[in-house]
């Protein structure tokens, strides 16, 4: 039934991240064109599901040579990386994970013949992936062996179970067994997330200790590079690497002139493992915003080195994040972090090391007032204004974002309506109004929304000033916030961009009320903001 299905479903989920961060499956091959025979057709199809699974995998299992040597040979020639194997075990994972909701859902609809294939599929593939993780590994414990005999065992009498089903037509019989197929699935899922994580969690062990041990840059690159392939693969990943002193490791590399190299990706996967609460917890306890912090104001890093770093500053003060706990140690740090964002602001090369910068800035300035006066004193709205006439420093939506978002929140500061005026922010924030996706995307798509939204919020802010008022009225503010209002597509049918434009209309329209028509007056600015709001939103796009 479906509650069993979703305990599975979980139990899966918990030992696989899932389909999201991995390559798709290789496509069918095409069925041959030169064999058209119906018959030939059903019986290539019958096959499957007379094939013995006993006899694929103890095939499977046979070495090619019974010489040891000639075997050996053959191993290690089959050996790539561990990144390259560690991927084809996630793969291997997937189509398991993958293969066991199909049971689920063919079990809900009895279809007997479509199970037992499927359950010999699982059977195999579970065995492939043992055998394959066996050829690479150098060492499993007697708990990973007695995991993989336990699960092979239950992937056997899973197989038994279903075989006995299409032997009898009795639907009493077979409801009955139903509900073995159901339990047994169940632990063959919670078997299979047990061996999975206990397979990450020993190679990210052997990664971190290469790390911790390895004077050699070559050795110590190889195992970060592997383990930030590891991170890739969602959070529950990051929190067994973070679990298994991750962050610890990576820090003591930060801390180490030697490995000044590998900065750059030992930083990198830094930030993807801080995305999870267990990888904060172990930065605050080794002190890494103090480390982040002297990496930072060090000008003998690299441009790269400091990138990485404000991508680590961007992760941890992220306002998405729950746990708040480490900002007590980094507000203490603040006063430097801010100053070195702002100064690689000033000096980026590219239009990813702004991104970087400008982000951490963006998210700084959600958590803590201070940082905008630290950031007013520093002449950050100058330079963040100027950078925005470099096409190739702010090429994208999403560094327009990160740039409006900063000015978004120093704006409710009163010295900001003068810093705007000086350096042409109003003509700036007017242009971010006609902000539009060029390629479609849907993550463009929504960073266009978000840029449309926030400068129509720092107008709203910044009219309480009559001197920014009036700029914004001779540059035309007001019809493009009218067009924003009765056109869904202008706004991309964003409500958020909407109710922002509305606000920012009213405000301009109290300084300036010859600017608006009449029909817009008694629609978008006399009634309450909820009766405009539905009034746009019902508004068909003829009518416009």
């Amino acid at each position: 039934d479906s509650s069993l299905w979703k305990s599975v479903h979980k139990r899966i989920n918990m030992a696989f991240k899932g389909e999201d961060h991995l390559d798709s499956l290789p496509l069918p091959v095409q069925r041959m064109h030169l064999i058209q025979v119906d018959s030939v057709q059903r019986w290539m199809e019958d096959l499957k599901l007379m094939t013995d699974c006993e006899c694929m995998c103890i095939l499977q299992s046979k070495p090619i040579s019974i010489e040891k040597d000639e075997q050996n040979e053959l191993i290690l020639s089959s050996q790539y990386s561990t990144c390259d194997n560690l991927q084809l075990l996630l793969k291997r994972a997937w189509i398991i994970s993958t293969e066991l909701t199909r049971i689920a859902q063919k079990l809900e609809k009895n279809r007997w013949q479509r199970v037992h294939s499927m359950t010999v599929r699982v059977n195999c593939h579970v065995r492939s992936m043992i055998n394959e993780y066996n050829t690479f590994t150098r060492s499993s414990s007697e708990e990973m062996h007695q995991l993989e005999k336990l699960l092979i065992d239950k992937c056997s009498e899973f197989t038994a179970f279903t075989e006995r089903c299409l032997q009898t037509e009795d639907e009493q019989m077979l409801k009955s067994m139903k509900s073995c197929i159901n339990e047994t699935l169940t632990t063959v899922a919670h078997n299979f997330g047990q061996l999975i994580e206990l397979v990450l969690t020993h190679e990210a062990q052997n990664l971190l200790r290469q790390i911790e041990l390895s004077d050699s840059v070559y050795i110590t690159e190889s195992a970060i590079n592997s383990l930030f392939s590891l991170t890739q693969e969602g959070a529950h990943l990051c929190r067994i690497i973070a679990k298994e002193g991750g962050v610890v490791a990576l820090f003591k590399i930060c801390r180490q002139d030697c490995f000044r190299c590998l900065y750059p990706q030992t930083l990198r996967t830094l930030a993807s493992i801080c995305c999870v609460e267990e990888g904060m917890h172990q930065l605050e306890k080794v002190d890494g915003i103090l480390c982040l912090a002297d990496i930072l104001t060090d000008n003998t890093h690299s441009e790269a080195t400091h990138a990485e770093a404000a991508a680590v500053i961007a992760q941890i003060t992220s306002p998405n994040l729950t746990f708040t706990q480490h900002l007590s140690s980094f507000l203490e740090n603040m006063e430097e972090i801010v100053t070195a964002l702002v100064k690689l602001c000033q000096e980026a090369s590219s239009g990813e090391v702004f991104l970087l910068a400008s982000a951490a800035l963006a998210n700084i300035t959600f958590f803590d007032t201070m940082a905008c006066e630290m950031l007013l004193q520093l002449n950050a709205m100058k330079i963040l204004l100027a950078a925005c006439s470099d096409k190739h420093i702010v090429d994208t939506p999403y560094s327009r974002d990160q740039v409006v978002t900063i000015l978004a929140n120093m704006s409710v500061l009163d010295q900001c309506a003068s810093e705007i005026i000086q350096g042409n922010g109003v003509q700036l924030l007017m242009e971010m109004l006609f902000e539009r996706s060029s390629s479609g995307n849907s993550a463009e798509i929504a960073a266009c929304e978000r840029v449309q939204q926030k400068s129509a919020v720092t107008l709203a802010r910044l009219s309480r000033d009559p001197e920014v008022a009036d700029a914004a009225v001779k540059l035309s503010c007001i019809p493009r916030l009218i067009k924003l209002c009765r056109s869904p597509t202008e706004r991309n049918n964003s409500d958020s961009v909407l109710v922002a434009c509305l606000v920012a209309l009213r405000r301009l329209a109290v300084m300036s009320p010859d600017g608006l028509e009449d029909s817009d007056f008694q629609q978008l600015v006399k009634p309450r903001l909820v009766d405009s709001f539905l009034l746009c939103t019902n508004m068909e796009e003829s009518f416009v």
